[in-house]
């Protein structure tokens, strides 16, 4: 695996290719569906109970060992064997090997599930929400629990997307929205990318564009209002993927009492006495601070 992301396509080429798929590998069973950049989804309606790897969990080692197994697997392995024949051909690849950009070789099936069966938010938490992303994943999580989703052109779920929309955005459903959702792809693709640089950047642009318009918009409310920034998961640039340690979280406004003074960073997080050990504990905690 060279590259887990055809050099981050962009969501135009990647597009065509999927509509090719859908036309040349698609049948009664299967369909694509167009995502961003290098994500998508394919549907199957069938028996798969399968294993399979995320691309970027394998970066420099032979895909032989990491295709999909279990029941169904066969199908996934030969859609993406013929998979790399229809995109040697295609003409995004032809004009991206001309400019010197990573080819899109095959389709990498990975992530399965079943549609899940979620209750609605509103009935949990009695809250009106919404979400700003640009990543499919969290949009289908924010539908299933029937959060709004507020699109912001130029979004892209990589270090290039629009920070200042997401932040105007963000800023604008303050006063539609009892939550606002703010999500941003950047400093993990930057971990998985192994770029510092780009990880810090995109960091500096959250705090700057994202974090900093919201905070400021809130305070001018008054006092009825609070906030809550983290990240979902580490992606150390050392090693290029997930990794399991707990993240740090910072939260301010109504009835939140400062536990260490000190700056938001991993260690200090570390030093606190604030612990909450499951993530799904994280919003029902955020919500109910007495």
């Amino acid at each position: 695996m060279e590259d887990y992301s055809a050099g981050h396509i962009s969501t135009e080429e990647a597009a065509a290719i999927i509509d090719e798929l859908n036309r040349t590998l698609a049948g009664t069973h299967v369909r694509f569906y167009r995502g961003v950049s290098y994500r998508h989804l394919m549907t199957f309606k069938g028996r798969c109970e399968v294993k399979t790897v995320p691309p970027h969990d394998i970066l420099g080692k032979k895909i032989a060992e990491y295709l999909p197994t279990g029941v169904g697997s066969d199908l996934l392995r030969t859609l993406i064997d013929r998979s790399r024949g229809i995109l040697a051909a295609a003409e995004i690849n032809n004009i991206r090997r001309d400019l010197g950009e990573n080819p899109a070789t095959a389709i990498w099936l990975w992530g399965q599930g079943q549609m899940p069966m979620l209750p609605p938010f509103t009935d949990l938490y009695k809250v009106h929400a919404a979400a700003i992303t640009a990543v499919d994943l969290v949009r289908g999580l924010a539908k299933l629990i029937g959060w709004d989703c507020i699109e912001v052109p130029g979004a892209t779920g990589y270090v290039n997307t629009n920070y200042a929309g997401k932040g105007a955005a963000a800023v604008a459903a303050v006063d539609k929205y009892d939550l606002v959702f703010v999500h941003i792809e950047a400093p993990d693709e930057a971990g998985h990318n192994a770029n510092v640089a780009d990880k810090v950047a995109s960091l500096e642009q959250i705090d700057a564009n994202i974090v900093g318009p919201v905070l400021q918009r809130l305070r001018a409310e008054g006092e009825d209002w609070r906030i809550l920034v983290l990240p979902d998961h580490p992606s150390p640039c050392t090693v290029r993927t997930h990794t399991p340690q707990s993240v740090p979280f910072a939260i301010a406004g109504k009835r939140v009492e400062s536990v260490i003074h000190k700056p938001f960073n991993e260690t200090t997080a570390a030093a606190s006495d604030l612990h909450i050990d499951r993530g799904c504990d994280m919003m029902e905690y955020f919500l109910t601070i007495r």
